[in-house]
């Protein structure tokens, strides 16, 4: 072989070796980003499910106050962007 042929093949060895490294960093990168998205996921489900609930204890307060005419309750719920004025079926606040 040629001196010009393994400085050829030797600068493409070093090239390939470059790139398989830089393909192990981008799946590095990949996996703490995937890892990320995953915890963010599961806080959106949780999210979710904790809004079901919110609705339904806001329904029950609000009901409560119409029922018992409590005053400070209505107030608290005032406070908080609840509107008694529509009756039972009052929706939260969106944010």
């Amino acid at each position: 072989m040629s001196k010009k042929v393994k400085i050829v093949l030797t600068t493409l060895a070093v090239l390939v070796l470059l790139l398989v490294l830089f393909n192990i960093l981008i799946g590095l990168g990949n996996q703490s980003i995937q890892v990320e998205v995953g915890e963010r996921q599961q806080v959106i489900a949780q999210t979710m499910q904790l809004e079901a609930l919110n609705r339904q204890l806001i329904t029950v307060l609000v009901n409560l106050a119409m029922k018992t005419n409590d005053e400070q309750l209505k107030k608290v719920l005032a406070e908080s962007g609840i509107n008694l004025s529509m009756g039972p079926a009052a929706e939260p606040p969106k944010k």
